[in-house]
């Protein structure tokens, strides 16, 4: 495998056309006093694109972002970029780490050292790791798939591929959202490569739940009925995202407070913040989240993971069971909720932890409690691998 330096630099072209765009936003007009009822309110984003305008930095986020260590490696015909960090202990397990969308690996960034150097936080640094967090191919500073296919179990069987090729034949896996399915596939289709996997979310694969299954409690029961219900009144950026993507694309990748507004809606929506976005994000790490998809022209590419996801839906057989170690954050604020007894229907359930406070994007809302629990989970672990 040939795997080489990788340093994020965009151009200065780029982040100058950029602001050209921005100032000549044509905005909407919007019906007075709905707040964000309708979808990401006019007058947050008129300030949002203002800041991004006048006075946010992306250099200094990009020298943030490269003081990690990047690489980027010919996986099956993918460039896919990486973060590798070491572990400071006496003997760092290997652990894979995935965002989601609309995330990216800066999702990770205050998460890595508190998994490499715990040490540095007080903790143990035997439950220190050699973490690789990669960006998602379509995503951020990975490669374009150009064609179709390329979905969370093929995304599973790349990961396995890079760590062989990094010499980890056998590693730990952590995910959220998309994420969350790459390491629900690695612990089914490759749990020989596993010791362990973790994550904040089990919506894949559904369940068996046809003759012989045990019937449904009631909490499975309202968990199916607020999926329901949550599906008509938040589900249809999936839904266009899973049909049509290619239509949606133009206009994102076209307009940079268009893409603003369909990203930092759903930071908004799903995560901890009692409906003010910035009491869990700054200005400076929406930005540098909506920064990354413009510059690198990925709104579209990643978009299309939901059409391929969509082409290979996952429901379990009868007895069927991912059999890697399983360790489950809950979230309160996740945007799917099931009770654990959804997730030992599939899983090979060994902790699950209902967390406190934190949603869907937990590495950089709920950093130190997320890191604690990985490092919980993979403790007893680290002796039988």
């Amino acid at each position: 495998m040939n795997i080489e330096p990788f340093e994020i630099s965009v151009s200065d072209e780029v982040l100058d056309d950029l602001k050209r765009r921005l100032e000549a936003t044509r905005w909407p007009d919007e019906i007075p006093g709905l707040g964000w009822d309708y979808g990401t309110n006019l007058g947050y984003l008129k300030e949002l694109v203002e800041y991004w305008r006048i006075d946010f930095d992306w250099r200094a986020q990009e020298r943030l972002i490269n003081s990690f260590r990047h690489f980027k490696a010919d996986v099956d015909g993918l460039g896919i970029h990486f973060i590798h960090e070491r572990g400071k202990g006496p003997d760092p397990m290997p652990l894979v780490i995935t965002h989601g969308w609309p995330g990216s690996v800066f999702e990770m960034h205050k998460i890595i050292p508190l998994l490499c150097d715990p040490a540095s936080r007080g903790g143990d640094p035997a439950d220190s790791f050699d973490v690789v967090a990669p960006s998602l191919p379509g995503f951020g500073f990975s490669d374009h798939p150009q064609e179709t296919g390329v979905e969370v179990g093929k995304t599973a069987a790349l990961w396995v591929e890079l760590m062989a090729g990094l010499g980890y034949p056998r590693f730990a896996s952590h995910g959220g959202d998309i994420g969350a399915g790459v390491t629900a596939r690695l612990g089914y289709r490759h749990a020989d490569s596993l010791i362990g996997i973790h994550l904040t979310s089990v919506t894949r694969p559904t369940p068996y739940l046809g003759p012989g299954s045990r019937e449904l409690t009631d909490a499975e029961k309202t968990h199916m009925s607020e999926r329901e219900e949550w599906q008509r009144s938040e589900g249809g950026y999936a839904h266009i995202q899973g049909t049509k993507p290619q239509t949606l694309g133009y206009g994102l990748n076209d307009s940079p407070a268009g893409l603003a507004a369909w990203i930092v809606e759903k930071y908004r929506t799903w995560s901890d913040c009692g409906g003010d976005v910035e009491n869990r994000f700054t200005k400076d790490e929406l930005l540098t989240t909506v920064t990354i998809y413009w510059a690198t022209e990925t709104i579209g590419s990643s978009t299309r993971m939901y059409k391929e996801n969509q082409r290979y839906e996952w429901t379990m057989e009868r007895d069927e069971k991912i059999e890697a170690p399983t360790g489950v954050a809950a979230f309160p604020e996740e945007i799917s909720r099931p009770p654990r007894e959804w997730a030992e229907r599939s899983y090979n359930l060994q902790r699950w932890t209902s967390m406190p406070h934190g949603g869907h994007f937990a590495a950089l809302e709920e950093p130190e409690r997320l890191a604690q629990e990985i490092r919980e989970f993979f403790r007893p672990l680290r002796f039988m691998s």
